[in-house]
């Protein structure tokens, strides 16, 4: 049994008056709220001191006006951000996306939030609001920059998504492969696009593109509740959590925040982790505080809007949930158990059509972890700016990984109280061996690490954890301390070099992130081209196009076929090269009235091949030029953005 602890282990540097000018100490352990989940004052094992908060961080010092700089530092931040939006113009983005558009003002304000969240989160005199504030601030300009500036929602997949809202609209209820092809695996996880379609019906809105310009603002402030209530789980230092969490946000580069299932589904996945980690495990019953079936509940219908929405999420969740069973802490099953049982009822139901299909080819590709992550020709990045960007993206999350060992091997006392947050960062990358998950199954992994990577990272930025007893010699030290030397250790290398580390990271967050909207933006005029493709094409009509990239790709796929010719093979796309007209001419032939057979190229088509690796701009410019000319196509509509044709249904001689 732990001893109990005595104010001699507990105490504090005394504070001084304000009018000296001193800081009030950081709060200790025996301040802080008493919360239910387990926190660093608790052991696992008698053996191990319990330990305190950061509380050795040296404030810093601070005039009369102190409680204005936080608010005076984030104003100038977002003021900045505005000036920067309202002076950016999107309308010629070049191969380095957003990044090259954007207004110098823009890197001031997120170089002065950066700084003013630094110095306001290690200050602990400063409420905890203010370390909240930043990191909304930090949100706004992260994930509602896009939205502001651009007068269309990103994303052909989230066009594609929108399209697959509209056919439960239309259709009234969910179809077969035998009705709608490929699009059937959405009918078979649906549990988002019908969430969705029932928003829209509330809202009274025609199109969900409505609102889902903002749903990467919206889908990421989901993700702040169950993110904190997890790092709340293991230290009351708000200077740990809340560096955890801007970390964890400036490292979310890979873009699954868009209008997604995935997006609702991660943060549902974190919400069932949070409730694992706080309510269930041997600690909490410790305390006198038993499972009561209301968090069961909670935690069942979490992870059946999970299951019904996503075919990757319930995969993680299960070894995140098996990961924490090898801590004795939370050596629970009936998460596992209700996970593994609502995953396999649903697979062997609804889903069934789909997994039978596509079993053969996963059960291929366990195992083969070269192909597994591998790109696959059309998704290696060409170009300059391209390649940039991407490499930003690597270094960022190569940085924060580093980080994150950096933390671990640094901080033994904090490495063995949040050793169940390191397994929940490691579980997921056992899935590189499972599936490929087209080509980002990379990616996916990241995500999923990303929880207890950033926390590990925070950890790397703040002074060493160290139990109570060295605390409190630590502190009977410092009061022997001159002022010098403690003002030195003060502006020391302990605040500038984790400042700069920390500006890194976000400022690479931009590129990483924005980098390729010279794709992901498609222009009023190409939105314009198409639904005019849309409004006039008859039931049983072919769309061709060179890829997938434009907006309303997907629109009324129940009743018009799609071809994207890049997607065949490439012996194929030699021969499309070589005699463009007369290829894809035999490739649309064979459409029955009253449908008709259109060819379709826009710029984001173009922007996507020759950044991707497929085809040029100039080779795909041959090919609309030659089908211009060709008699057996005629011109239909035509814009800055891009070309429409139609494959005439007689007469004229290939060309």
């Amino acid at each position: 049994m732990r001893p109990p602890v005595t104010p001699r282990e507990r105490s504090t540097p005394e504070p001084t008056p304000p009018r000296d000018g001193a800081n009030t100490p950081a709060r200790g352990p025996e301040t802080a709220s008493q919360s239910s989940s387990p926190s660093f004052s608790e052991s696992s094992s008698p053996a191990h001191e319990p330990v305190t908060d950061l509380s050795d961080l040296t404030p810093v010092r601070s005039g009369r006006g102190a409680p204005v700089r936080p608010a005076a530092l984030l104003l100038v931040a977002l003021v900045l951000w505005a000036y920067a939006v309202r002076h950016t113009d999107v309308s010629r983005l070049d191969d380095y996306g957003l990044l090259s558009a954007l207004h110098p003002a823009f890197w001031a304000g997120l170089a002065v939030l950066t700084t003013g969240f630094w110095f306001t989160v290690r200050d602990p005199r400063r409420a905890g609001a203010w370390p909240a504030a930043y990191v909304l601030g930090l949100l706004v300009m992260e994930r509602a920059t896009q939205a502001v500036l651009y007068p269309t929602p990103l994303y052909a997949w989230a066009w594609k998504h929108e399209a697959v809202i509209d056919h439960l609209l239309t259709a009234g209820g969910l179809q077969t492969a035998d009705q709608v092809g490929d699009m059937a695996v959405y009918d078979q996880w649906p549990g988002f696009f019908a969430a969705q379609a029932a928003l829209q019906r509330l809202l009274g809105v025609d199109s969900a593109a409505m609102f889902m310009a903002w749903w990467p603002l919206v889908s990421s402030l989901m993700l702040l509740l169950p993110l904190l209530l997890i790092y709340r789980t293991f230290t009351e230092d708000r200077r740990l959590i809340w560096t955890a969490v801007w970390l964890f946000y400036v490292a979310n580069w890979v873009g699954q925040d868009y209008f997604s299932p995935q997006s609702v589904a991660y943060a549902l996945h974190l919400g069932v982790l949070a409730v694992v980690l706080r309510r269930f495990g041997r600690s909490a019953v410790r305390r006198g505080q038993p499972r009561q079936a209301v968090w069961t509940v909670v935690l069942t219908v979490m992870i059946v809007a999970i299951v019904i929405s996503h075919q990757l999420t319930p995969g993680m969740l299960v070894v995140c949930l098996l990961a924490l069973c090898l801590s004795r802490r939370y050596r629970d099953w009936v998460p596992v158990v209700t996970t593994v049982v609502i995953f396999l009822a649903w697979c062997l139901t609804a889903a069934l059509p789909f997994l039978s299909a596509a079993m053969p080819d996963m059960i291929r590709s366990i195992g083969d972890v070269g192909a597994n992550v591998e790109t696959g020709y059309g998704a290696t990045p060409t170009g300059a700016g391209a390649v940039a960007t991407s490499w930003a993206a690597r270094l960022l999350s190569g940085s924060v990984l580093l980080l994150a060992a950096v933390g671990v091997w640094r901080q033994r006392v904090l490495r063995h109280r949040a050793w169940p947050l390191l397994l929940i960062a490691a579980a997921p990358l056992p899935m590189f061996a499972a599936s490929s998950y087209g080509s980002e199954m990379i990616f996916r992994v990241l995500l999923f690490m990303l929880p207890g990577a950033a926390f590990f990272a925070a950890a790397a930025l703040l002074p060493k954890v160290r139990t109570l007893a060295a605390d409190a010699a630590a502190q009977e030290a410092g009061r022997r301390q001159t002022a010098g030397p403690a003002e030195r250790r003060r502006w020391g290398i302990g605040t500038w070099v984790p400042l700069a580390a920390l500006l890194g990271t976000t400022l690479a967050f931009v590129p990483a992130y924005s980098g390729k909207d010279l794709i992901n933006y498609f222009p009023p005029q190409e939105v314009a081209l198409v639904r005019q493709l849309f409004d006039q094409a008859p039931d049983g009509s072919l769309v061709v196009a060179a890829n997938r990239n434009y907006p309303d790709a997907y629109a009324s796929y129940w009743n018009v076929d799609h071809y994207w010719f890049l997607d065949d093979g490439r012996s194929h796309v030699d021969r499309i090269v070589r005699r463009p007209a007369a290829t894809l001419a035999r490739d649309m032939a064979g459409v029955e009235r009253p449908g008709r057979a259109y060819f379709l190229l826009t710029q984001g088509q173009l922007a996507n091949s020759e950044m991707n690796g497929q085809l040029d701009e100039a080779q795909l410019r041959r090919i609309q030029r030659s089908v211009a000319a060709s008699p057996r196509f005629r011109l239909v509509a035509e814009n800055s953005a891009g070309w429409l044709y139609e494959l005439k249904q007689s007469g004229g001689a290939e060309r």
